[in-house]
């Protein structure tokens, strides 16, 4: 055989043992991006691995190895035919102009059973020019920025380690999704970025959040309609806005929230604490089966809060009480301190008066200028027991 001839069968031989070992990996259900082309923008390549991995009808995962990665604007999108994970070990950056994205979202998951998104990765949403450009903090008619991630439609899944950082709009958007946790994660994004919600859900049912980290420019999580069974649970909260069901009654055919359960957080430097809040004079709803219970409060303006004339930049009517029923609800053993004298400030609508409050050893001090620390309360007559720092209601 000459040399020619040699050569090829080498080349042959390689092309043989490459797709043989790329067979072999997929047979065991992995994807690795970085055999379908991956570069330096892996939207193609994971793109493709993923449409190989829902089709598999054996359990499969999608690997995104350890390295920085450009990422355009992706759906990852069900149903697929086994349980699906996504592992991500490396750096996803978005790209920096917003007006490179058409839609409400850079990362979008729909319609997935059973998915797991794992791995000590990061998605990156490079915020810091979107913020500087937004108008969203005076402008209710503001320009919508792309999300980092939105789960849509998804069930059973589980969402861990992973670290969401700067994003220009919402960190992670939940919505329509059932029996989904996330699991020691992470939301990173200064103080001051715009709009910034760590994790909204809303008219999903079975949310877990536990054992997770949460620092960013706005609610640390918030609660949208229709939100049933979330269960907060060992959060760190801070720089945020705080932990905050709502803001409810903003819009007409609101389904009720119900069954919130925040326990064991930490909440540190924020303008607010736990929070209901409720917009006035617009539209009906409801909220009840609310715990709030063991919460830090290190330094917290407005620590325990039920707000039901929520009116920011005044953007409303403040001429009609909220119509928003809220009932049901507890503070049992927050602790801390406040950065403000009002600890505890209750403000239900006087069209419709909050029923079965409850506040039950408020241990919090306040050790500034303005007195003593204090309770308010109107249109409530909360039950309170347990040792009260405050005078009560």
């Amino acid at each position: 055989m000459g040399l020619k001839g040699v050569s090829s069968a080498l080349i042959s031989f390689s092309i043989f043992l490459l797709l043989s070992s790329t067979a072999k990996a997929q047979s065991k259900g992995v994807f690795d991006v970085t055999k379908y082309g991956a570069d330096k923008d892996i939207t193609e390549a994971l793109t493709n691995a993923w449409k190989d991995a829902c089709a598999s009808t054996n359990p499969s995962k999608v690997l995104i190895p350890s390295g920085t990665y450009s990422l355009r604007k992706l759906t990852l999108a069900g149903p697929c035919k086994a349980a699906i994970e996504l592992q991500v070990d490396g750096i996803l950056k978005a790209p920096v102009d917003p007006n490179q994205f058409s839609g409400g979202h850079w990362v979008n998951f729909r319609y997935v059973d059973k998915f797991t998104l794992s791995g000590s990765g990061t998605f990156d949403g490079q915020g810091k020019l979107a913020w500087s450009k937004s108008t969203c903090q005076k402008d209710k008619d503001c320009d919508s920025l792309p999300m980092n991630i939105r789960f849509d439609f998804i069930t059973n899944a589980l969402v861990r380690d992973i670290t969401t950082r700067d994003s220009k709009n919402f960190h992670v958007n939940v919505l329509g999704c059932k029996n989904l946790t996330f699991q020691h994660f992470t939301v990173s994004a200064p103080g001051d970025s715009v709009n910034t919600d760590g994790i909204h859900v809303g008219q999903s049912t079975g949310i877990y959040i536990i054992d997770s980290k949460i620092g960013t420019g706005d609610d640390c999580i918030s609660v949208g309609d229709g939100t049933e069974e979330l269960h907060i649970t060992r959060v760190t909260c801070g720089p945020g806005h705080g932990i905050s069901v709502g803001s409810l009654g903003k819009y007409p055919n609101e389904k009720p929230a119900s069954g919130i359960f925040v326990k064991s957080c930490t909440i540190s430097d924020t303008p607010n604490g736990v929070r209901i809040k409720s917009w006035p004079a617009l539209y009906g709803g409801g909220a009840s089966n609310m715990h709030f219970e063991d919460i830090v409060m290190n330094n917290v303006q407005n620590p325990v809060i039920i707000d039901q004339v929520y009116c920011p930049w005044n953007q409303c009517s403040l001429k009609a009480p909220s119509k928003v029923k809220i009932s049901d609800v507890s503070f049992k053993n927050i602790r801390g301190t406040s950065a403000t004298p009002v600890v505890v400030q209750i403000a239900c609508s006087s069209g419709i008066p909050c029923e079965k409050v409850e506040l039950a050893d408020i241990k919090l001090a306040y050790s500034g200028p303005d007195g003593p620390p204090k309770s308010q309360c109107s249109n409530v007559k909360p039950i309170m027991s347990g040792i009260m720092s405050a005078p009560g209601c």
